[in-house]
């Protein structure tokens, strides 16, 4: 079936893509405002889009009709941390997902702990084995929606994660990290892996000629 996009609502648009592209990796977007007070708040719509520079991008969509507080306090400060979500995590990511107003802090409703960063004012989360330190590189509007790339300052990896430090090899499995699905409330777990070896043009013309023999 053939879904034309210039003749649906905007919002069933969204719901066809956010039920087919899957599963995403899930953000959990740290911002302070102006005054020092925290926000966090998880992101599907993420993922990484540049390796030199590095930079990353979320999309931020709108409460209602006015900016999410992730959004004003990136506008405000230039600055956030980007955590992922491990599955030990899942529910107390769940939690800072509530439509929280604006002076409580999410990592506290939800038991988590704020860790000082080593480059940007927002903290990350101790509990997540990645924290990425940005800062504010481009905001793109998107209709309703606001792509905030940030450029990556530092990164932190769980000490047991990291199988070369110095080959900056990552122990990625043992992340544990969850990804978004479809609908409201589905999750997909990085645990089930299958492994497909890359094949240079010589060996794929080889294993053209072995399956016809």
């Amino acid at each position: 079936m053939m879904f034309d996009f210039a003749t649906l609502p905007g919002q069933e648009c969204y719901k066809l893509l956010v039920s087919t592209i899957v599963p995403r990796p899930i953000a959990w977007v740290v911002t302070e405002d102006s005054a020092g007070v925290l926000n966090a708040a998880p992101y599907s719509f993420f993922n990484a889009f540049s390796g030199d520079p590095p930079i990353v991008g979320i999309g931020v969509g709108v409460r209602g009709t006015d900016q999410k507080d992730t959004l004003n306090n990136i506008k405000a400060t230039g600055q956030f941390t980007i955590c992922l979500v491990p599955e030990e995590r899942a529910i107390q990511m769940n939690v800072t997902a509530t439509d929280f107003a604006p002076e409580i802090d999410e990592l506290a409703e939800a038991g988590l702990t704020p860790v000082a960063s080593s480059m940007v004012r927002p903290p990350r989360i101790a509990e997540s084995p990645v924290a990425i330190e940005c800062e504010r590189f481009q905001l793109v509007p998107l209709g309703n929606h606001t792509l905030v790339l940030g450029r990556v300052l530092a990164m932190h990896v769980r000490d047991d994660c990291v199988l070369d430090p110095v080959k900056h090899y990552i122990d990625t499995p043992k992340l544990g990290l969850v990804g978004r699905m479809h609908g409201r409330g589905w999750y997909a777990r990085t645990t089930d892996r299958i492994e497909i070896a890359r094949m240079s043009p010589e060996e794929w013309a080889k294993r053209k000629v072995d399956q016809k023999g």
